[in-house]
């Protein structure tokens, strides 16, 4: 089974908002196993080793070309062959607060909450990046 994982990094993040880019700035891949993602964050990407992860999740049999295809097609990837420093890696997404605040907005409409006052943690960029990357669940 793949596992779905989402990592930061601050040392990244910082540049990211050095060059132009938002600071929010996520890595998103496909691992074999547990023991293979926590081998691919410390090998970090883009020249930082500080990456940690934020969340992982059950991938079933989701590989790493369709999810960041998935994913591609909601939100535009970090041109890789743009920013020499990423030395071709894939995956990596640029979010802003506003595209994951209004979803969140519309989600907890939809759910019925009447509380739509919130703060935007990190975990809430790792959870959206989790959803589309994701195929739709079969409805029961």
């Amino acid at each position: 089974m793949a596992i779905l994982f989402v990592a930061r990094s601050a040392g990244f993040s910082k540049w990211a908002s050095d060059v132009g880019l938002p600071k929010n700035i996520f890595k998103v891949g496909v691992a074999d196993d547990a023991d293979a993602v926590a081998a691919a964050i410390a090998a970090g990407w883009g020249g930082e080793t500080d990456w940690a992860l934020v969340k992982k999740v059950d991938a079933g049999d989701l590989t790493e070309e369709e999810a960041l295809e998935r994913l591609a097609a909601k939100e535009k990837p970090v041109d890789p062959n743009y920013y020499p420093r990423l030395k071709g890696a894939a995956g990596i997404f640029k979010l802003t607060p506003t595209i994951v605040g209004n979803h969140m907005i519309i989600a907890r409409a939809m759910a019925g909450n009447e509380s739509l006052d919130f703060k935007l943690k990190v975990v809430d960029y790792a959870n959206y990046l989790i959803q589309f990357a994701q195929p739709p669940k079969a409805a029961d």
